[in-house]
Parts: structure tokens; sequence; C-alpha cells
């Protein structure tokens, strides 16, 4: 688990984007140059700013065509280290042992989740006997649903006006490679949340490790990912049971964040959602389709992992660095929008707000 303290440095931002009011050097009556919007920032980013995206943790999933023959293809990016790396692992297994072609959707709840496996594993409506797993799947426990990690002396300077900070740390930290923007205020959900690598994450202080007594509680914190719209989770029955991967789902309405620390965030789908997220609502149980909605249910043809493609077949992405200061300001101008649309600027964003910025590179 990693830790953030409680101020920071500020976010660096474009001076038309810092102030909605005219400063005391302009004329009265001159019209004032528009604040740039988020997707505006995005855009002008320079190319040092963005982050491939390594093949390996990518996933190319290929859906059935569509009722007009239109092919239909969602893209994966699969969860970094510290977090999830067994399921990570056995998500990797499955599809290089193909185990997730011919699978399907099962389960499409609105305002809520799209989630696909064996329809005959562990499935209400299960009709037949489910597929059999690949060996060498890793079993997790509950504790892995986030990460404890120790942390070094922050480095803190100031604040923004939105409530989200900038922040750095010593040499002495294991993940100082790192930077981070940073809701000291946190949430509902959490006392703390920021960017990590790319990622959108929550914290706290953690309670003294039983392992590590001569670590102060003051120097762990417990960490976790946040479900956030189009987040991929592990299904799972009910506990002690933490899934294997091989029922995943992602979200595809509001963020329930009430699920964040209890089942296994794997990944993000980062192109192709309006495939999931577009499909039809089952009647059944938490909108598990019915024996009689069977042909509602999606065939999936293939799950590959990208880097096991030929170079010619592989899709590369990049993301938005949550280091650079282009991510700062478009953060920043997220929770205050100023460009000409909006009238009162929101004064703040919560984590799932500010989707961390991902596109494919030209081949």
């Amino acid at each position: 688990m990693f830790l953030a303290a409680s101020a920071a440095l500020a976010l660096s931002l474009p001076a038309s984007a810092q102030d909605a009011s005219p400063s005391s050097s302009e004329a009265v009556g001159q019209t004032k140059t528009p604040a740039p919007a988020p997707s505006e920032i995005v855009a002008a980013a320079p190319a040092a700013d963005w982050v491939a995206i390594p093949a390996e943790d990518l996933l190319v999933m290929t859906l059935a065509p569509d009722a007009d023959g239109s092919p239909r293809t969602v893209v994966i990016q699969l969860m970094p280290a510290p977090f999830s790396q067994g399921w990570v692992h056995n998500i990797r297994l499955f599809a290089r042992a193909k185990w997730y072609d011919g699978i399907s959707v099962n389960r499409v709840q609105d305002n809520y989740v799209t989630q696909w496996g064996d329809p005959n594993y562990d499935n209400p409506e299960a009709t037949g006997t489910p597929k059999p797993l690949p060996e060498g799947l890793k079993v997790m426990g509950e504790d892995e649903y986030l990460a404890g990690i120790t942390y070094g002396r922050w480095v803190a300077d100031a604040t923004s006006q939105s409530g989200w900070r900038r922040t750095s740390r010593s040499e002495n930290n294991k993940l100082s490679r790192f930077n981070f923007i940073e809701n000291a205020e946190g949430d509902r959900y959490a006392k703390h949340t920021q960017f990590f690598g790319g990622w959108p994450l929550a914290w706290e202080l953690a309670p003294l490790l039983a392992d590590a007594p001569r670590v102060p509680r003051s120097s762990v914190a417990e960490v976790w990912p946040t479900h956030c719209y189009g987040m991929v989770g592990v299904g799972r029955n009910y506990s002690p049971d933490t899934g294997s991967g091989a029922e995943l789902y992602t979200v595809i309405g509001h963020a329930p964040r009430h699920l964040d620390r209890n089942i296994a965030l794997v990944g993000r789908v980062i192109e192709g959602m309006q495939h999931l997220s577009s499909l039809p609502r089952g009647s059944g149980a938490l909108g598990f389709y019915t024996a009689e909605e069977a042909a509602k249910r999606t065939p999936i043809l293939s799950v590959r992992v990208v880097s096991d493609l030929a170079p010619s077949e592989q899709p590369s992405f990049e993301y938005l660095s949550t280091t650079s200061d282009t991510f700062a300001a478009y953060a920043e101008a997220i929770a205050n929008r100023r460009d000409p649309f909006f009238i009162v600027p929101a004064g703040g964003a919560d984590i799932c707000n500010i989707r961390v910025p991902v596109r494919r590179v030209a081949e």
C-alpha cells in the first residue's frame, strides 16, 4: 500500500484557466480569451506527456458482429503492479488457454454492470456443464483487494483552489518515480483519492501491520482501485470466494464505489465501451438473462493478449501521464469548467469525474 501527504504542489495551469474574472490589466470592455475545455487541453498535450501501454497489459476481446454485421472489438488495459496481480495472472492464463473463446455476455444490469463468462459457470440461469478451468490458476485472499505500501517523506508545496493537488515524494520511497494528483479531502467512500501511474485510486491510513511491527502506523496506507465507469472487475460468489477471473464485468453506469475493497478490480476498458454499455438489459435477478432470453446473450468469439498477436495486428495505445502539467491542467479544468458553455464552475470533482485520457496510436 502507499500513502499521500496532506499538502502538495499546486496544479500548473495556463493563465487563461486560472481565473474566470478579468485581471486589473484588462481594459474595460475587452473580451477575455475563453478558457480551454478539457478536451482542448488534452489535444494540445506534447508527445512527451503520453505514456505507452505495454502490449502485455492489453487484451483484445472480439464479440460477435452486431445485427447489422458490423464487427465489435473491445480493448482492455490490465491493472499494473502492485494491484490485483494474482487475478491479472489468471486472466492472461485464461486468454492464452483460449478459455474465454465461446463464452458470452450473461448479465446486463441497467446503470450498473455488464458481465461475461461461461453461461454455465455460477450462473443462476445455467442449463449445462461448466467449462473445465485451465491449470495453473492462482487463488487469492480478500486482503488482496487492496495493497499495503509504506511511504517516505512527502514533499509538499501548495494547494489548488479545486482541492486537487500535485504531490511528489522523496527518493527513499519505493514508488518515488511517480507523482500524484491528489484530492486530500477524499469523498464519502475514502479519506483520500488520487491518481497513480494513470489509474484512479483511494487510500486510508492502515492499522499497524502484524508482519511489520517496527513500521509506525503513520508510515503505512491501504490503497485500492476505484469502481469508476469502464473499470473491469472479477465476478465472485459469497465470501470467502474471491473469484478466479473466469467471470468479468465492467461498470456501465454511475460509479458503484460501494464495491471498492469488496471485489477485485483488474483493469479498464479503453476502447469499444459502446459495445458493452448498449447491450439489451436482462430481466432476471441482478440483470442476468433468463432462460427465455438466451438469444440476447452476446457471444464472445475470442480474447487475446495483444503481445501474442502478430506485430501487424497489435494495436498500440498511450495514456496521458498523470504526473504531467497537462494532466494537472486537465484535472483543474474538469473541476472548474470555465470554457464558454459553463456559467458557474463546480468547484471540485470526484475521482471518477476525471477520466484519464487514453488514445490509440496511429499505425
